[in-house]
C-alpha cells in the first residue's frame, strides 16, 4: 500500500483505511516490537505497544500525511520508536536498570533487526511470485540459473532445449522480470 493509496482510502473511509493498515502491516509491526521487547516485556506489553504504534500511525494519517511519504518506512520508524520507549519504561518500572538491560539497549541499536529480515523476506516473496508469473520454461530457467547457480548446459538438459536457446530465453525472461518488478515499485 502506497501513501497515495492510503490518502485516497482515508478520504473515503477512515475505518476501512485503519483496517487495511492493520491487516497489511500488523505482522510487520509485531515483529519489530517483539524484537525490541522480548527480553523485558510480557505478551500484554508487546500487544499494547503494537496498539500504540497503530494509534500513533492513525493520528499521523489523519493530520499530517503527504502522498510522497514511504508508508512502510514511516510505520517501521514509528514501531521502533514506540518499542524503544516501551523498553525504557518497562526497565525503569522494574526498579533499576542492570548491566544486562544496558546490553539490551545496545542491542536495540544493533545493525541486525527483525524488520530488516522481514523486508528481505517480503522482497524474496515478491521476486519469486513475479518469476512464477513468467510461466514455463522461463521461471524454471531463472530459478535454476540464479538460485541453483546452474550453467546454460545443465539447464538445457533439464528443460530439453539447447544451451543457446536457454541463454536467449534467460535474457528475455530477465527483461520481462525487470518490467514486472518496476510495475510494483522494485528496481528502477
Amino acid at each position: 500500500m502506497t501513501s497515495r493509496e492510503l490518502t485516497e482510502m482515508m478520504q473515503r473511509s477512515s475505518v476501512d483505511c485503519h483496517k487495511a493498515l492493520v491487516r497489511e502491516y500488523g505482522r510487520y509491526v509485531y515483529a519489530i516490537v517483539y524484537n525490541k521487547l522480548r527480553g523485558c516485556g510480557t505478551n500484554e506489553d508487546i500487544e499494547e505497544c503494537v496498539s500504540d504504534v497503530f494509534a500513533a500511525l492513525f493520528m499521523k494519517c489523519e493530520y499530517d500525511m503527504s502522498p510522497e511519504n514511504d508508508i512502510k518506512y514511516l510505520i517501521g520508524t514509528i514501531a521502533k520508536r514506540k518499542a524503544i520507549d516501551s523498553f525504557r519504561s518497562l526497565t525503569v518500572r522494574g526498579s533499576h536498570i542492570s548491566e544486562t538491560d544496558e546490553d539490551d539497549m545496545r542491542e536495540l541499536a544493533s545493525d541486525f533487526s527483525v524488520d530488516e529480515h522481514v523486508d528481505r523476506s517480503e522482497l524474496r516473496r515478491v521476486l519469486l511470485d513475479k518469476i512464477d508469473e513468467l510461466g514455463e520454461p522461463d521461471s524454471t530457467i531463472l530459478i535454476q540459473k540464479f538460485y541453483y547457480n546452474r550453467n546454460s548446459n545443465e539447464i538445457a538438459e533439464s528443460v530439453s532445449m539447447t544451451a543457446t536457446a536457454v541463454r536467449q530465453r534467460c535474457s528475455r525472461a530477465m527483461d520481462k522480470l525487470r518490467s514486472k518488478l518496476t510495475e510494483v515499485g522494485i528496481g528502477r
